[in-house]
């Protein structure tokens, strides 16, 4: 046995490439130096159950006319990194929350943009407000202290803004603005670890999502009432990565999906070793997309409640919308935030 482990020893030091290359193997498995798009996170990917990816995108509508590249690009370096966006009980607004840790909102031509809630007693401007490059690296150094609000709900009974943030949970703050109030950073004794969005039930319970490390994005319907309570639907399988999802007066929901899946993907989809090994190699997450055969564009898509598409936006060759975390159809326009870019994009509906 030893003379078989010392012979293997032995190529090995008799071919350098392969010694070179183990090693730069066991970098990559240990990435001691947190150089991985994850800086060292823990990661821990799970083998999904999704749809394969020929048989959702081969049903999968498209939209041969590029319709979201029609769309109009508004308060370009205004506004950073808007992912929710919100109008109060009197139709005023959008507000938006923002990657510098503010909710803002729109207050006409006259006046612009004001600062209408914080999140963090921390906040300053001195601290926080890095203006267009709040969406960069150099925001995410002080993000824990200013705050991160990523889910904006207004109580249409109270007027109250219901905010669900990355790093102090969940919040509300009065019809006047001003620093907002914690309601709770635990749900079942649990640290929220990463507050994404919610929404506010008819008799006043709030529901809100924390982002799983655990499972599979897939858009999924949870039952409150009636004989299947607590338990859990597929609403729809999708050919990209969903983020909020929003209901419209009709009862219909909008779906930001920043598109599309991959064959390639599947590969790592079927196999969460590699998964792992493939989030830290020592790239940045866009040279890692493009590994995969990625070519990020937007898609939005309109469902009705029983899950039906009812309609499918695309913007193929990503001229005017990327990165979309947010549809909000609110009086015959459609209004698309973002959580990386500085701008709202706007489209007329219908």
């Amino acid at each position: 046995m030893e003379k078989t482990m010392l012979m293997k020893d032995e190529a090995i030091l008799q071919h350098p490439y392969l010694l070179l290359l183990a090693i730069a193997v066991g970098f990559v498995v240990m990435d001691p130096l947190e150089m991985g798009p994850l800086g060292g996170l823990e990661f821990m990917p799970v083998k999904h159950s999704i749809a394969p990816y020929k048989k959702v995108m081969d049903e999968w509508p498209r939209d041969n006319h590029s319709r979201l590249g029609h769309g109009k690009l508004e308060f370009v370096d205004e506004v950073f990194g808007p992912e929710s966006l919100e109008f109060d009980n009197l139709g005023h607004g959008p507000y938006a929350g923002l990657a510098d840790g503010r909710v803002v909102r729109w207050m006409g031509e006259n006046i612009g943009w004001e600062t209408f809630a914080t999140v963090s007693p921390n906040w300053s401007e001195k601290l926080c407000s890095k203006g267009i490059h709040s969406t960069t690296y150099k925001q995410w150094k002080v993000e824990k202290q200013c705050g991160r609000p990523l889910g904006l709900r207004f109580d249409k009974v109270s007027g109250n803004l219901y905010i669900a943030d990355a790093y102090y949970g969940l919040l509300v703050v009065g019809p006047e603005g001003g620093l907002a109030t914690p309601l709770s950073t635990q749900s079942d004794g649990k640290p929220i670890l990463f507050a994404n969005d919610l929404d506010i039930h008819k008799n006043g319970s709030i529901f809100f999502t924390d982002t799983s490390k655990r499972y599979n994005r897939v858009l999924m319907k949870y039952w409150l009432e009636g004989p299947k309570t607590g338990t859990v639907d597929l609403v729809a399988n999708l050919p990209g990565f969903p983020d909020n999802v929003r209901m419209n007066e009709r009862g219909q929901l909008w779906v930001a999906i920043d598109c599309c899946r991959t064959p390639a993907q599947e590969v790592l989809t079927n196999n969460p070793w590699l998964r792992s090994l493939y989030f830290r190699l020592p790239l940045r997450m866009s040279i890692l997309a493009r590994l995969m055969g990625m070519r990020m564009y937007t898609l939005i898509s309109l469902f009705s409640e029983e899950g039906e598409i009812v309609e499918v936006l695309e913007d193929r060759k990503g001229a005017v919308m990327k990165l979309v975390s947010e549809v909000r159809e609110n009086k015959g326009k459609l209004w698309i935030g973002t959580v990386a870019h500085n701008h709202i994009a706007t489209l007329p509906y219908p």
